[in-house]
């Protein structure tokens, strides 16, 4: 019986980031930080309500993307990796499509959630089709979104509307792919085989 080589090799650390790195991949938070403290400095009247709205979307965004980020880890253990390109893939055809169209509808949270779970998609082997896809229709196309659309402006400019959003949408999805495609590829890893 022949050692397990890839036991004996020891673990690479993951390298440490530098300060500028780290300042770096922290910018926006900083600027935001920079814009409300200058403004407590020069404008102390306008800054109790810059700061209140700062730390209104920081509390908005923690107690949405938390529970996301959570969803995202259970779905990576709990979903087999096979089902994404099936389903979701390169070959999944008009079946791929609807199921992007309706895993983007039906949610009702702000368009910043369905991010991650695009990368998450891209990276289990979906096609940026599909994924394009599912970030329009959760954009343009939540169904509360369209319940509202059609209560207030009523069903007919819903419905019309729809109707050319819906097009579009695949044709924005299929011409990403076709550019992707050309320039050589996502640059991602997959945790499938699947290329994209």
């Amino acid at each position: 019986m022949k050692p397990d080589l890839t036991q004996q090799m020891p673990q690479e650390k993951p390298a440490r980031k530098t300060l500028k790195q780290w300042l770096l991949e922290y910018r926006l938070a900083f600027i935001v930080a920079a814009v409300d403290l200058l403004m407590w400095i020069f404008a102390p009247a306008q800054a109790v309500p810059v700061m209140s709205n700062t730390w209104g979307y920081l509390i908005e965004l923690m107690v949405i993307i938390i529970p996301v980020t959570v969803l995202m880890g259970l779905f990576e253990v709990w979903v087999p990796k096979q089902l994404i390109p099936k389903y979701l893939g390169h070959e999944s055809g008009w079946k791929g499509i609807l199921l992007a169209l309706l895993f983007g509808a039906a949610p009702s949270g702000p368009l910043y959630i369905a991010f991650p779970i695009a990368a998450m998609l891209l990276k289990n082997g979906a096609s940026p089709l599909n994924v394009i896809i599912l970030l329009n229709a959760w954009a343009a196309m939540k169904i509360p979104q369209l319940l509202v659309e059609a209560n207030f402006l009523g069903p007919s400019f819903m419905l019309t509307r729809l109707a050319l959003t819906l097009p579009v949408t695949i044709l924005i999805g299929w011409l990403i792919q076709t550019g992707i495609k050309r320039s050589g590829g996502l640059d991602i890893e997959l945790t499938t085989s699947e290329n994209i």
